[in-house]
């Protein structure tokens, strides 16, 4: 190529790549613009490339997006701020395609290139893209405008700024209910950069058009409408203007938009005042919890504690706690479950007396619940109830629920109740806790679900650490030496693993003399893998053990070649027998077991090797 052909190698490469038939090339093309750029100069890109780009927009939509994206960004190559005004041409042809995403993206663009602009060059150049856009004889085109007014609006002179509200109001009134949709959803932004004189005026008749609009994805935009005007009004404006509408959304035959109420009440609240709340959104809120939609019950009863935060505890004992009763019997379990993760963060809120009386007994319903998610629910925020009504009494109402949960059937629960436990225990002290839930503790590590017996291992380690190795020595380390013998052998795999996580924490002195000895005859033991896992463990003691200890261990790893080559064989049969993937082992089987959401094996009760 001659020296005189060079300055056009970039463009004609860029040309070359854009028509060539491989996406994903014209993707990688697309994201080098700005290296292209730079090759080119500022002048040329001004004047070669961002015309290229506007005048070729007809591309797969992946690579449309990713213009969108890249032009955004493009102000450093083009020159600065001065020159911003050549890069709109291209996001406004792109801000008339079909595809949302795309035009999302080049309206995020223009507002992060607009944003910078100076005043006069958003008069001359913005403002009328913004009027083209918002008179495009297409529905995408005036889709696209309502997201630009409020860049668009403060700059614009007084003359403008009332024909952008002209505007503006016909764009919701239009008849394509997609463009009253983006009209609805951007009026809290548009309102934002308006005057307060023309706020209470042009803005909120918008708004009441809005609000009375014959489609309910209108509607339900103009609720999030409500809480961003609410912010902006004075009180007492607010109460006259957007209190009715509130009232009256909670009341709408839609049920969707019922829902974006239920979601947008607490945020409506906090804009209202105390006093509207009171008399008026908390009888709204009731109706919501009493709806005859599920959604929109299960969208109320989530914001229950939120909604209790901002009412004293009178108002919501006497008119919300009823609703939150009926709720705990709900035909629904999504509505239960939804109640369920909120409903222990309201004892903090409503005190002693009120959560002793009233919540308990909801408590314990949704502890004896079918649905174990729910239970779930429940269970995992117990701790929020603790600091309110006393360990002594949390351990008289709730404890038995959560003892009879520790045997449920479904295994996920149960899994629960031993993630809780070391919690419950530095809670209850040792005393309480070997007096109920020890034997517990120790009959997890014989469960049919490997997860469970893991997690059970696991346990014994942590309450170690909390109650010391003197309690282990007495209430635990018996109790794993008598567990040792148990005929089946996946139930001896989990009391090595017991061991393997104890004898770090319970120090050498103990290792030596009570759990090196139960290693010693496991070695020996007549399956494969059980021999395997004490090899492995053994190496994994030597820096704990003292010295004098350290030779026998030696005498033992010495076998551990053949150790690991029985275990290695024996796991592999085990592993293809269940219908699992030998090569990635048992630990990864179950970990993916566990990510697919499916229930490890059952121990066979004939493997009683």
């Amino acid at each position: 190529m001659s020296v005189v052909d060079e300055p056009l190698y970039p463009i004609a490469v860029l040309i070359d790549e854009l028509k060539n038939d491989d996406i994903q090339l014209r993707l990688k093309t697309i994201r080098r613009l700005s290296t292209i750029a730079r090759a080119l100069g500022e002048e040329r890109t001004r004047k070669e490339l961002i015309p290229f780009l506007s005048e070729n927009n007809d591309d797969d939509d992946e690579v449309l997006l990713t213009m969108a994206e890249e032009l955004g960004v493009f102000i450093p190559y083009v020159g600065g701020v001065e020159h911003a005004h050549v890069l709109l041409p291209p996001l406004e042809t792109l801000c008339t395609v079909e595809e949302t995403c795309v035009r999302d993206k080049a309206v995020e663009s223009l507002c992060r290139i607009g944003s910078q602009m100076k005043e006069s060059d958003l008069v001359d150049w913005f403002i009328p893209l913004v009027k083209r856009l918002a008179t495009g004889e297409w529905f995408t085109a005036r889709v696209s405008a309502c997201g630009l007014f409020h860049i668009a609006y403060p700059s614009a002179s007084d003359m403008l700024k009332t024909e952008l509200h002209s505007i503006y109001s016909q764009l919701c009134q239009d008849d394509m209910p997609m463009v009253r949709r983006s009209a609805a959803s951007n009026l809290g932004k548009f309102a934002a950069t308006v005057e307060p004189a023309h706020l209470k005026t042009d803005i909120m008749s918008i708004f009441e058009d809005l609000t009375q609009d014959d489609q309910d994805s209108v509607r339900l935009l103009a609720v999030e409408g409500c809480a961003a005007l609410g912010k902006l009004l004075e009180p007492q404006d607010c109460i006259a203007h957007i209190l009715p509408v509130i009232v009256n959304f909670s009341q709408d035959k839609s049920w969707r938009v019922r829902h974006m109420v239920a979601n947008q009440l607490c945020k409506l609240c906090e804009a209202m005042g105390p006093e509207p709340t009171r008399t008026d959104l908390v009888p709204a809120y009731v109706r919501l919890l009493r709806d005859n939609e599920a959604e929109v019950r299960i969208a109320a009863a989530g914001k229950v504690t939120k909604f209790c935060c901002i009412l004293n505890p009178e108002l919501a004992i006497q008119h919300i706690l009823p609703c939150v009763k009926e709720l705990s019997s709900d035909s629904s379990q999504h509505v239960r479950s939804a109640l369920a993760s909120v409903i222990m963060e309201m004892a903090p809120v409503l005190g002693k007396d009120a959560t002793i009386e009233q919540l308990l007994p909801i408590f314990l319903s949704l502890l004896k619940d079918d649905f174990p998610d729910l239970r779930l629910n429940i269970i995992s925020k117990l701790d929020q109830v603790n600091p309110v009504i006393g360990i002594d009494l949390l351990s008289q109402s709730l404890l038995p629920a959560i003892v009879e949960l520790a045997e449920d059937r479904h295994w996920r629960v149960r899994l629960a109740i031993i993630e809780y436990i070391p919690l419950l225990a530095s809670q209850l002290g040792v005393g309480f806790f070997d007096d109920k839930l020890g034997a517990l503790c120790m009959q997890w590590l014989q469960d049919k679900v490997y997860s469970i017996r893991d997690a059970a291992a696991n346990n014994l380690k942590r309450l170690t650490e909390e109650f010391g190795s003197e309690w282990a020595m007495q209430h635990v380390i018996p109790q794993v030496l008598e567990m040792s013998n148990n005929p089946q052998y996946l139930y001896r795999m989990t009391i090595l693993r017991a061991v393997s996580l104890l004898a770090p924490v319970m120090g050498s002195e103990i290792t030596c003399s009570k759990l090196l000895p139960l290693l010693i005859i496991a070695s020996k033991d007549r399956v494969p893998n059980i021999k395997f896992n004490v090899a492995k463990i053994l190496m994994s003691l030597i820096p704990i053990v003292d010295q004098s200890h350290v030779g026998l261990l030696d005498s033992c790893t010495m076998r551990r070649p053949q150790l690991v080559a029985d275990g290695y064989m024996h796991e592999y049969r085990e592993l293809k027998n269940r219908g699992a993937d030998p090569s990635m082992g048992w630990q990864a089987n179950v970990d993916k077991w566990s990510r697919e959401k499916l229930q490890p094996p059952f121990v066979a009760l004939v493997m009683d090797r």
